[in-house]
Parts: structure tokens; C-alpha cells; sequence
């Protein structure tokens, strides 16, 4: 079992940065891929980022690559998303989600954060 808290998000102006933390609970953090996944309103939620649990390799959304990083640091059970220049259209609640196979579909991630609000403006 895995317990997902998210925190960082805010209210941000197009250009700034924000880092959003996932802070997990449970022993097999690091045998699980953790990803970040979005949804804006009125929208699905889409697939933003992945990390694997031992290399840390990583995988991207083509609209956040160069601009977001996905990080994870086993020893503090807790993953990072790293967020450049924002643009309004990231304005979306943000969420961690962790899965027992890398993966970039929702569907294959058992266990869900509850969310963090990241607003951007103009």
C-alpha cells in the first residue's frame, strides 16, 4: 500500500517556476514508477511525466519537454516535478501516481495522489 500527498501548487504568472513535491508513504517506494498526471476543467486527465524506480529514467509529454523535470529521491520517498516557464494552459490540477510497471497511461498506475492546484495567468 501507498499513500500519495501532493503539495507546491499555486497561483503563477506565464513565465515563472514552480516545484511540486509527492511525498509517499510505505516501504516499496522505490519499487514503484511514479508519473504526474494533469486534468484542466472540463478536460481528461493526461499523462505529464514518469520516473522509473532504479535507473530514474524518465519520459515526457511533448508539451511540458524542456520546460518540466521529474525527479525522485528514494531515501525521502518523495518525487518532484520541476515546472519552467508555465503558460496559462498548465493551469490544472496536478497529481502523483505511482505503478508497479512504467507506464504513461493512467489506468496502469494503482495508487493516486489527491491533487494540487497550479493556476497560471497571463
Amino acid at each position: 500500500q501507498v499513500q500519495l500527498v501532493e503539495s507546491g501548487g499555486g497561483l503563477v504568472q506565464a513565465g515563472d517556476s514552480l516545484r511540486l513535491s509527492c511525498a509517499a508513504s510505505g516501504r516499496t517506494f522505490s519499487s514503484y514508477a511514479m508519473g504526474w498526471f494533469r486534468q484542466a476543467p472540463g478536460k481528461e486527465r493526461e499523462f505529464v511525466a514518469r520516473i522509473s524506480w532504479s535507473t530514474f529514467s524518465t519520459y515526457y509529454a511533448d508539451f511540458v519537454k524542456g520546460r518540466f523535470t521529474i525527479s525522485r529521491d528514494n531515501a525521502k520517498n518523495t518525487v518532484y516535478l520541476q515546472m519552467n516557464s508555465l503558460k496559462p494552459e498548465d493551469t490544472a490540477v496536478y497529481y502523483c501516481a505511482a505503478a508497479q510497471i512504467i507506464s504513461s497511461i493512467s489506468g496502469d498506475y494503482n495508487y493516486w495522489g489527491q491533487g494540487t492546484q497550479v493556476t497560471g495567468s497571463d
